[in-house]
């Protein structure tokens, strides 16, 4: 009793098999003759048996770990045995065809199996090995004893395993994300939230402060995703993870499961049970991106977790509760959908309890000269190292140009007119297809603001350039010093700095007073333009 009372603390304490089967094993020693003590572990979906845990009883080294290869039949066999429950015993040359599969190819000798299992559920076997002749009856009752705490060992050896595997894929996830948005960090700064996204950034901060679900309308390549990210890392959850979920891809048949999880067994009668995409999410954020493509089932699925935050795997009867915050995103009028039949008006009044639309590129054309200047950093120091910046006719080009692709197709024409510049300038012209740059038609004093943004987006791309990192509020007071220069400290106006910066006359004082900014002396070196001033 004593050393059965031992051998669960052990379990307790290591929950990485290999560590607490070295200390079960230290326990044993007194108990088994020399040898060794093996935790295999039954994978039905892969249709083999591998060593997960190998451990010495005072033995000789122990042997390599092994996987078996099995046949249907074979894992069937197995599947009974373990739920049978009965530990079997045999030496070399006496061993059934079940024995004979459970002990490596190098076990010689006698071999007690003891089968593991927990709730009915097959998990794999625990082995004991020793010289012919040296395990008994009393080892077998010892072995059988064991089989609760190894069971439960395995099993949070393979939760172990299973977190660290979806961590990997998370960071793999965040990578690929990172790399794709061309950012060293999730929470890098959104370009244009000074201007043609002044309005969703300030409706992001309202509802980061919030744990509602959130329903983000806007075309393909708006930024959708950017935003999601852009609310959980103002929220309580910022270091919780972000899950994205396409749901135009999950089908029917298929999207409860990668949702919801499915239990052990719940497809072949074995295997690991699976996390879905809601516990993958847990402490965090979900992003239902394209919501509207949702299969009917899942989203019926969807409004009772949205409704008291807990759901059952596939083939699962135990409540999983959650803690997340749902947030979607479609380019479709889900209002429409709804008066269609397509999509359930009570997921769409829960998911639209906060909604941001998000305007397409075309709608926040001031953006653009940031944008390309950025996308022509970016590509000229990938092709030749140095960076680029678009010129006044380049930024004429892309503000006439209609954008139907959005932010991803305005990032592939400045890539392909650095290409057709061999990196060492832009032909965007040739990108778009123009035999001839563009002239704007919005007349000189658009064309001035034009060209005035254009020099604030290239001395931009200039100080990404630069061996020297500023301090934050050290970068913001000398752009907001950039723009008065040019203005000749005028603040208000169309030609004044706000108008420049893109943000409100009143925010402009605020932060220049915070950053102790002097509009006067701007003034003073201008000579003249003091309207709006003060």
């Amino acid at each position: 009793m004593e050393l059965l009372l031992e051998i669960w603390r052990e379990v307790c304490r290591h929950p990485a098999l290999d560590e607490s089967l070295a200390r079960i094993a230290a326990l044993l020693s007194a108990h088994l003759p020399p040898g060794e003590v093996l935790v295999r572990r039954l994978d039905p979906e892969r249709s083999l048996v591998e060593t997960v845990a190998i451990a010495n009883l005072a033995g000789p080294e122990h042997s390599e770990p092994a996987r078996t290869e099995c046949s249907a039949g074979q894992i069937h066999s197995l599947l009974a045995w373990c739920r049978a429950g009965r530990v079997r015993r045999a030496t070399l040359g006496d061993r059934d065809a079940l024995l004979a599969l459970l002990a490596s190819p190098a076990t010689e000798g006698s071999i007690i199996a003891g089968p593991l299992s927990l709730e009915d559920r097959p998990l794999g076997a625990l082995l004991v090995t020793a010289q012919p002749g040296q395990l008994d009856g009393r080892h077998e009752a010892l072995i059988q004893s064991l089989r609760e705490p190894v069971s439960v060992a395995l099993t949070n050896d393979s939760r172990l395993r299973e977190g660290a595997r979806q961590r990997e894929v998370l960071d793999a996830d965040k990578r690929w994300l990172l790399l794709r948005l061309d950012r060293e960090e999730i929470a890098d700064a959104v370009i244009g939230a000074d201007g043609g996204l002044r309005d969703v950034m300030e409706r992001v901060d309202q509802i980061a402060a919030t744990d509602t679900p959130v329903l983000l309308y806007g075309e393909r390549g708006t930024g959708r995703e950017v935003i999601a990210r852009a609310i959980h890392g103002r929220s309580r959850r910022a270091t919780g993870p972000v899950v994205r979920v396409n749901c135009a891809a999950l089908t029917p048949a298929l999207a409860e499961a990668e949702l919801f999880g499915q239990e052990r067994g719940a497809q072949t009668g074995g295997g690991v049970a699976r996390k879905g995409w809601f516990e993958r999410a847990d402490g965090g954020t979900l992003f239902l991106d394209e919501a509207s493509a949702l299969p009917e089932g899942a989203q019926e699925s969807i409004v009772r977790i949205l409704t008291d935050g807990s759901f059952e795997r596939i083939g699962g009867s135990r409540s999983v509760t959650v803690d997340l915050r749902i947030m979607a995103a479609t380019h479709q009028d889900l209002a429409e959908l709804v008066e269609q039949g397509e999509f359930r008006e009570d997921l769409w009044q829960r998911l639209g309890v906060s909604t941001i639309r998000l305007p397409a590129l075309r709608e926040r054309l001031t953006d653009i000269p940031a944008l390309a200047a950025h996308f022509a950093w970016r590509a000229g120091k990938r092709l030749t190292g140095m960076p680029l910046s678009p010129s006044l006719g380049d930024i004429d080009a892309l503000v006439a140009y209609p954008w139907p692709g959005n932010i991803p197709e305005l990032a592939a024409v400045v890539e392909r007119a650095a290409i057709l510049g061999d990196g060492r300038s832009l032909d965007v012209a040739a990108a778009l297809g123009q035999k001839s740059p563009v002239r704007s038609e919005r007349g000189q004093a658009r064309r001035l603001q034009t060209e005035r943004v254009v020099e604030r987006a290239t001395q931009l791309a200039d100080s990404f350039a630069s061996a020297e990192v500023l301090p934050l509020d050290a970068a913001m007071a000398k752009h907001i010093e950039s723009a008065l220069e040019i203005s000749h400290g005028q603040i208000e106006g169309s030609d004044g700095a706000a108008a420049l910066l893109g943000i409100n006359p009143h925010t402009l004082r605020a932060r220049m007073r915070k950053l102790g900014v002097e509009w006067v002396r701007f003034r003073e070196e201008g000579g003249a333009g003091m309207k709006g001033a003060s």
